[in-house]
C-alpha cells in the first residue's frame, strides 16, 4: 500500500483539498504542516496571522484526528523538513497544492527535485485559485496589467471545477510531531488577542459557518451594503480564504444562482480581484518591496516616525481614519473601504511610503497574504497595476459623511465621539471637541497639494 506525505500550507481544510483527496484515495497518509521561517525569501507571518494560524492548526488537528490520523507539525526549512518526514514515514510519495509566490515556488521545485533523486513520487495540484496564473494571459501571452480585461478573460475561460467532497477517513503511520503550543504562535506576554477571539472563529468549521451566514443573509443587498462599514455588509471570508480553510471553488459554488444577480456578480468580482492580485504576484515576486511602476522610485517620501505612530494608533484626529485603525488593532481586520481611506491618508496626506503601511497591515491583519496586501497598497499608492490614480485623494471627512452618516462605525471604535452626529461627529474640532480626542494632525487641503506636488516632481511619464 502506498504511503503519501500530504504537505499542507495555505490549504488548512479537509474539504475540496485535491492533494489530500488524491493521497487518501491512494492509501495511507501523513498529513504534514511545516512552519517555515528559515527558507530564504519566505516572509514570516505577522502577529495577527500567527494567532490565526495557531487556532486554525488546532482546529485542523482535531479534524484530522477525528478522521483517524494525526496532524504532524514540524518547524524549519522545508527543503530539510519535508524529506526528513518522508524518510521517517517511509513514504512512497509526497503531494501538495500549488503556491504562487516566487520563493515558495523555488522551495517546492527543490523538494520535487529531491523527491526525483530519491525515487519518491511528487505531485502538485490546483486548489487555491479558480484560474492559475499561466492559464489567463493577454493575446500576446503576457500577464494582464488591467483588471477589467482580466475579469473578462476569466469569464471566457474554462469553467472552474466543482468542489471536491471532504475527506472523512484517514489512516497512516505514526510520525513524531512538534507540540503546537511550543511554537509560540499565540501571544502570551501579554496576550493581546481577546478582541480577535471575540471577532473570529478560525478553522474550517468557522469558515463553513461564515460562508453559510453570508449566502443565507448578507449576500442579498451586498452590492450596496458592502460600502457601509457600520453594517454587517461584507462576507468576512478573507482570513478563511487566506489560510485555505475554504476554497474559492467552494465559495463560487455556494453563491452560484444567488439573486439578485447584481449582488452575486459584485461579490464574485471581489473573488476575481483576489485572483488578479495573485496573478500579479506570480509575475512580480517582489510586489511587497518594489514599485510596480518604476517612476514611483523617485517619490520623495517623508520619514516621520511620530506621524506613522499616530496613524498606527488611530490618533490622527480624523474620526473615520481613527475608527479604521482602531478596528484593525482590536479585531485584526478592517472594512475594505476604510482600508482604502486609511491607506490614502498615510500615503498622500502624510506622504509616508506605502511600504510602511503595508508592513503594519502585514503585522496586524488576520487576512494579510503575500499578494493582496502589497497589491492593494500599491493600488492605493498609484504605483501598482491598474492602480487608483495618485492624484485622487480620499477625503476622510467626505467619506465619513457618505458611508457612515449616522456614525455607527465611528462611534463603535472611537467612543470619545459617542452621542455626536453631523458635523460634530465628522469634524469634531469645530464643535467643542472632547478633551481626550486629538486635534487633526494635518490640514487635508494643504497636504493634498503637497502630495500632488510630489507626484508632479516624479513626472507624468514612465512605466
Amino acid at each position: 500500500m502506498t504511503t503519501t506525505v500530504v504537505w499542507l500550507r495555505d490549504d488548512l481544510r479537509l474539504a475540496d483539498n485535491p492533494a489530500l483527496r488524491h493521497a487518501a484515495d491512494d492509501g495511507d497518509v501523513v498529513v504534514l504542516y511545516v512552519l517555515d521561517e528559515a527558507s530564504a525569501g519566505v516572509r514570516s507571518l505577522g502577529g495577527a496571522a500567527r494567532w490565526w494560524l495557531h487556532h486554525s492548526l488546532a482546529a485542523l488537528g482535531a479534524a484530522v484526528e477525528a478522521a483517524g490520523a494525526r496532524l504532524v507539525l514540524r518547524r524549519g526549512a522545508a527543503i530539510e523538513v519535508v524529506p526528513a518526514v518522508i524518510q521517517d514515514a517511509r513514504a512512497d510519495a509526497v503531494v501538495w497544492n500549488r503556491r504562487y509566490g516566487g520563493p515558495e515556488r523555488e522551495i517546492d521545485a527543490a523538494v520535487k527535485t529531491w523527491a526525483g533523486e530519491h525515487d519518491v513520487e511528487a505531485h502538485s495540484f490546483a486548489a487555491n485559485l479558480l484560474h492559475e496564473p499561466w492559464t489567463i494571459t493577454t493575446g500576446a501571452g503576457e500577464p494582464f496589467q488591467v483588471y477589467s480585461p482580466f475579469l473578462r478573460a476569466c469569464q471566457r475561460a474554462e469553467e472552474p471545477r466543482d468542489p471536491l467532497p471532504a475527506v472523512r477517513r484517514l489512516a497512516g503511520p505514526d510520525v513524531a510531531s512538534d507540540d503546537l503550543d511550543e511554537w509560540g504562535l499565540h501571544p502570551s506576554a501579554p496576550d493581546w488577542s481577546a478582541g480577535l477571539a471575540e471577532a473570529w472563529e478560525p478553522g474550517e468549521t468557522g469558515a463553513t459557518r461564515r460562508l453559510t451566514q453570508f449566502v443565507d443573509g448578507i449576500l442579498d443587498g451586498y452590492d450596496a451594503s458592502r460600502e457601509r462599514p457600520g453594517v454587517e455588509g461584507t462576507s468576512r471570508l478573507s482570513p478563511h480564504l487566506r489560510f485555505g480553510e475554504v476554497s474559492p471553488f467552494q465559495v463560487r459554488a455556494a453563491v452560484a444562482g444567488a439573486s439578485p444577480r447584481e449582488d452575486r456578480d459584485a461579490f464574485l468580482s471581489e473573488i476575481h480581484w483576489r485572483e488578479f492580485n495573485w496573478h500579479l504576484l506570480y509575475a512580480n515576486p517582489d510586489l511587497a518591496t518594489v514599485n510596480h511602476r518604476a517612476k514611483f522610485d523617485g517619490m520623495r517620501w517623508r520619514r516621520s516616525p511620530g506621524d506613522l505612530r499616530a496613524w498606527q494608533r488611530g490618533r490622527t484626529g480624523y474620526p473615520l481614519v481613527d475608527a479604521g485603525m482602531r478596528q484593525l488593532w482590536q479585531t485584526g481586520w478592517m472594512h475594505n473601504r476604510v482600508r482604502m481611506i486609511t491607506a490614502s491618508f498615510l500615503i498622500k496626506n502624510l506622504l509616508i511610503d506605502w511600504r510602511a503601511g503595508e508592513q503594519w497591515f502585514w503585522d496586524t491583519l488576520v487576512d494579510a497574504d503575500a499578494a493582496n496586501n502589497p497589491a492593494n497598497w500599491q493600488w492605493t499608492a498609484g504605483s501598482g497595476a491598474d492602480a487608483f490614480p495618485y492624484v485622487r485623494v480620499f477625503n476622510p471627512v467626505t467619506q465619513g459623511r457618505k458611508f457612515d452618516a449616522d456614525g455607527s462605525y465611528i462611534t463603535r471604535f472611537v467612543p470619545e465621539l459617542a452621542g455626536r452626529d453631523g458635523s460634530a461627529l465628522h469634524e469634531p474640532w469645530d464643535h467643542d471637541p472632547p478633551a481626550d480626542y486629538p486635534e487633526p494632525m494635518v490640514d487635508l487641503r494643504r497636504t493634498r497639494r503637497r502630495a500632488l506636488a510630489a507626484y508632479d516632481d516624479i513626472g507624468a511619464s514612465g512605466r
